[in-house]
């Protein structure tokens, strides 16, 4: 059995959380034209960004993003990436989020918002348009290392990946104890986002690490299963 709450914030069937209000997270991506992030690591610091955001100390307690967070993980987990640059890039920095950088990629992460209350400098970015490339094959991943799976038969844009890799994060890092989100965040949250080898999918998703399924509101039919968070920690506990 996979780690599937019959209430998750990700699956497609109505639930107790299509209720409450609904928020969303924001993410921005930087991409200028002369040199666009490569895809991989795009992805993987979307991923690390989310991560980052909820070990903040703001996320959390009397934190002033702290009732944010907190409704936005009540009702379903929504992750919208846009992307900007130059001047547009320039102003989402100044609003209230983390920048996170990667080898290439630099992803800002803001507080949630009301599904209807976009800052207005965020609103009227682009979420198309987020198509990249890696320009290498990506090394293989470090088996030491948390990876985040994604489905070998699925094509996503690289905005809807790098939201389905943040919610795999999400998943892992709820699943963890409070020490090992200690020790992930004390180490830089280290992680991979790779596509898995087709053989080895199916096993992925029954293997009881946690499963993204998508509620299907962008992109992909609703119940796929988009991502497996193999993270080290979760795997001894199912050993």
């Amino acid at each position: 059995m996979s780690h599937e709450s019959p209430a998750s914030p990700f699956r497609c069937e109505a639930t107790p959380r299509d209720l409450a209000p609904q928020f969303v997270l924001p993410l921005v991506v930087r991409i200028e034209r002369a040199a666009p992030p490569a895809r991989t690591d795009a992805l993987e610091t979307a991923a690390r960004a989310v991560l980052v955001l909820l070990a903040d100390e703001r996320a959390d307690g009397d934190g002033e993003w702290a009732e944010a967070v907190r409704d936005w993980q009540d009702a379903r987990i929504r992750k919208v990436v846009r992307r900007a640059r130059g001047a547009e890039w320039r102003k989402a920095e100044a609003l209230p989020g983390i920048t996170v950088t990667g080898k290439s990629a630099e992803v800002r992460v803001f507080p949630p918002v009301p599904l209807d209350g976009w800052p207005k400098e965020l609103a009227k970015l682009q979420v198309s348009g987020t198509d990249l490339d890696d320009p290498e094959a990506p090394v293989a991943a470090d088996p030491t290392a948390p990876v985040l799976w994604l489905n070998p038969d699925l094509d996503m844009s690289a905005g809807k990946a790098m939201a389905q890799a943040g919610h795999g994060a999400q998943l892992a890092w709820w699943e963890l104890s409070e020490q090992e989100r200690t020790a992930w965040r004390d180490a830089g949250f280290p992680l991979a986002v790779r596509t898995a080898p087709r053989d080895r999918w199916p096993g992925l998703t029954t293997s009881g690490l946690p499963v993204v399924r998508d509620a299907g509101f962008t992109e992909i039919a609703p119940g796929s299963c988009t991502v497996v968070a193999d993270h080290p920690s979760l795997r001894r506990a199912e050993g």
